[in-house]
């Protein structure tokens, strides 16, 4: 039960994200406006009402039976892994020339002749276009899906990965299936479109033609890159619990390859056997290789490695890359290689000149993976921003420490390792870099500002997204935040619209920090201080509102511009 809940929660999430955007057209004209009732016109043959749910029906079934088995089946065969998506978009392209040139559709009804009633045309049940889309499909991968990808790929499929691919699949159909009859709806109430039946399958025949040229050229990519992902919030919320983990475990994130990763304990003091260390997979882009070469973990044998997950606007990581840096220095020539995989939180975070910028502003020299698909990060079945796995020279994962602190024991278990990997190793002396890792609760939680995960909201009334006017709270609870101002609430940021727009943080910090982009400027008034002015120009990045000695409580107040992105408060 756990799993048909957590995979349909997931499709439906899914099923209103970014990525759908692309099938949606023809979603709306093919499974809809197509079955729509027209008025009077020769030859005008409605589709069957039961279209919308037979198109549905045919992209469930083919999405399942593609992604569950599409790749063992494809690998037996010995066939090219591609084949399926390509098929599907042949058959989109040929359907939507049969749409624009009922000549063409004549021609590819004539082998069928034999056939009692056999229609390839576009006026029939729409379970055939739903196979071609299903094929095609590809949603945002989100941790559900990451789980039903990695057991279809690696043919660990169980009956537990049957209940929550189906069930995921059920989820994405909902929306969809209520914007095909939408569709309908709107075709049958709209007295100009009930009787254009014929340019509505031209409409039809368009949409399908331009969605598998998109596909070819990889248009659907290109567009999600421009879109933030507002549903990324809700998909961590719903995996995010001990009880989701242990129900994903079973669609798939557990495999052969990861299942010793349970044997290492968080944080350990002393060296663990964690099994073979997942390889390194799925990567956009490498920084800091010769020509951008990929660095595979079995070449690095011999080697003691140490792969950091991490991401450039996060304040965890900001505090342990200092350690990080400092460890490649330090152990570079006696046989560490550390790896950066940078696996974003936030849609700017995926671009490689952001991250290249944060790479040069840390200090990074060693090479960087850009994860953007998260599959390294889903291989080694990681949570958390910062992760260490540190691997021994056999290529075994000797020791896993999530979030911040542990750096001394970590420390030591790298020079443990070293002196194993070549006992005649000449070992400098221990780093010393300060340990900033704040204790438990002893300080304000990260804050953000977009709606899809808005944290520690004071205001008075309901935070959502949209463009509204907002005031100070007469009274604003301790560790949180307030507007004031005219602000339009995005689903990773808020940005003024309007002149004299501010914010308000009650914080409990000795260092306070602000994700910000755009071009404008900040002006900064803290408890007893004069007005300090901060110019925002360019890409996110993390400025420095406050830097005290110890931790205290205050008030700190913020004038800010229209055209700057606020994305989140971080504190140490």
């Amino acid at each position: 039960m756990d799993l048909i809940v957590i995979g349909l929660l997931g499709g439906l999430i899914t099923g209103i994200s970014p990525c759908i955007l692309p099938v949606l057209p023809v979603i709306f004209l093919t499974a809809g406006a197509q079955s729509a009732r027209f008025e009077g016109g020769e030859g005008v043959v409605p589709a069957r009402r039961s279209r919308p749910y037979l198109v549905i029906a045919g992209l469930v079934l083919s999405f399942t039976l593609v992604t569950l088995v599409g790749s063992v089946v494809l690998g037996l065969l010995n066939l090219p892994q591609d084949i399926i998506r390509w098929a599907g978009i042949v058959v989109l392209l040929v359907i939507g020339i049969s749409l624009l040139i009922p000549r063409f559709e004549q021609l590819l009804e004539k082998p069928f002749q034999w056939l009692p009633r056999k229609e390839v045309a576009n006026r029939g049940n729409g379970f055939g276009v739903g196979l071609a889309l299903g094929a095609v499909f590809v949603p945002c991968a989100g941790p559900v899906l990451a789980a039903i990808i990695v057991a279809g790929a690696t043919g660990q499929i169980g009956a537990g990965t049957v209940l929550l691919t189906v069930s995921f699949a059920v989820g994405v159909a909902v929306p969809l299936l209520v914007f095909a009859l939408a569709g309908r709806s709107v075709v049958e109430r709209i007295r100009a479109f009930r009787a254009r039946e014929r340019g509505l399958r031209i409409a039809a025949g368009i949409a399908m033609i331009a969605l598998a040229v998109g596909l070819v050229f990889n248009v659907p990519q290109a567009l999600q890159r421009l879109l933030p992902d507002y549903t990324a919030g809700l998909q961590t919320e719903l995996t995010e619990s001990d009880q989701a983990e242990r129900a994903l475990g079973l669609g798939g994130l557990v495999t052969d390859e990861n299942r010793d990763l349970e044997n290492c304990t968080n944080g350990a003091t002393v060296l663990e056997s964690c099994g073979t260390a997942p390889e390194i997979r799925g990567i956009d882009a490498w920084l800091n290789t010769p020509d951008g070469t990929a660095v595979t973990l079995d070449e690095l044998r011999g080697k003691v490695v140490l792969i950091d997950f991490w991401a450039y606007s996060c304040i965890n990581c900001q505090r342990s890359i200092p350690h990080v840096v400092a460890w490649d220095e330090a152990y570079r020539d006696a046989g560490l290689q550390v790896i950066g995989i940078h696996s974003p939180e936030y849609a700017f975070e995926k671009d490689a000149g952001n991250v290249a910028a944060g790479a040069r502003d840390f200090g990074i020299e060693y090479p960087v993976a850009l994860d953007n698909s998260l599959a390294t990060w889903t291989a080694y079945r990681n949570r958390y921003w910062p992760a260490h796995y540190l691997i021994d020279a056999d290529g075994t994962v000797r020791h896993i420490s999530f979030g911040e602190g542990n750096y001394a024991a970590t420390e030591s278990m790298i020079r443990e390792l070293l002196k194993d990997a070549d006992p005649d190793v000449d070992l400098p002396s221990a780093t010393e870099i300060e340990d900033e890792t704040p204790d438990l609760g002893s300080t304000t939680r990260e804050t953000f500002l977009g709606s899809s995960k808005d944290v520690n909201y004071g205001g008075a009334d309901a935070y959502r997204a949209g463009e509204r006017d907002f005031a100070f709270p007469e009274d604003q609870p301790e560790d949180t935040f307030a507007l004031d101002g005219r602000w339009k609430v995005e689903t990773q940021y808020a940005t003024p619209t309007e002149e004299s727009a501010r914010i308000r943080l009650n914080y409990r910090a000795a260092e306070v920090r602000i994700v910000v982009s755009g071009s404008g400027s900040l002006v900064l008034r803290a408890d007893g201080e004069s007005p300090r002015t901060i110019i925002v120009d360019g890409t996110p990045r993390s400025y420095s509102l406050l830097d005290a000695a110890e931790v205290g409580t205050g008030t700190l107040t913020l004038e800010v511009t229209p055209g700057v992105n606020v994305y989140s408060f971080t504190f140490g």
